[in-house]
């Protein structure tokens, strides 16, 4: 986990984020309250966040869900790219995380657009998929707790529409990845995953050193 882009020197990254970033002063605010909290590595990098924004407008997305919401930053930044009839489903367990998150989306205007479910997030997707949701969706960002990462991606590709966009995070996970001495659950089935995603035939993927890694799997027609 890491809120900034990986084997970047402090120099050139901020030269990345002085050509490159556009925050809004909520957004801004927003990561500077979480910064000060121990858990604030799990908060995205803000470059990644205005990806994800450009990804959105990109794809046309109308409908996103979000699997992990921690304190709100990746759910504003796609919020903030919607359309106005646009709407953000998001899921997390920590009612003090996303407390902090709910006040930044109403003083950014977008809290109507934004759903927050608390639960397990699994149950939530079945929830929706039984609802109807299935080939619905335009885009998931998945980045909640990585041991059942396999399980959501194979969720997120029913929720999703032909053509539609799921954006894994932490699929680097620091390194861990590419050690075969770590063997640790989350390391485990976020390799397991990344292995599975390369030979994947449903999807066109990339995967990029953005952030923690940051993986793209279009969910191919047909």
């Amino acid at each position: 986990m890491t809120n900034k882009t990986l084997n970047l020197d402090q120099g050139l990254y901020r030269y990345l984020l002085g050509h490159s970033l556009r925050e809004t002063a909520v957004q801004r605010r927003l990561r500077e309250a979480t910064a000060q909290l121990p858990e604030a590595q799990m908060q995205i990098a803000p470059e990644q966040g205005q990806f994800m924004q450009l990804l959105v407008r990109l794809t046309g997305a109308r409908t996103i869900v979000e699997l992990g919401t921690f304190t709100g930053y990746s759910a504003l930044a796609m919020a903030l790219a919607l359309p106005v009839d646009g709407r953000l489903i998001t899921c997390d367990l920590d009612q003090a995380w996303t407390a902090i998150a709910r006040r930044y989306w109403a003083e950014a205007g977008v809290a109507e657009q934004i759903e927050l479910r608390l639960g397990r997030a699994l149950d939530t997707l079945a929830e929706m998929l039984a609802a109807g949701a299935a080939g619905t969706v335009d885009l998931v960002f998945i980045d909640a707790d990585k041991k059942n990462y396999p399980a959501y991606y194979e969720r997120a590709l029913e929720l999703l529409r032909p053509g539609g966009l799921v954006l894994i995070d932490n699929v680097l996970w620091g390194g861990a990845v590419a050690d075969p001495g770590v063997t640790d659950a989350a390391t485990t089935a976020i390799r397991a995953l990344n292995d599975r995603l390369h030979h994947d035939a449903r999807v066109d993927v990339s995967l990029l050193p953005l952030g923690d890694g940051l993986t793209l799997a279009r969910k191919r027609e047909g």
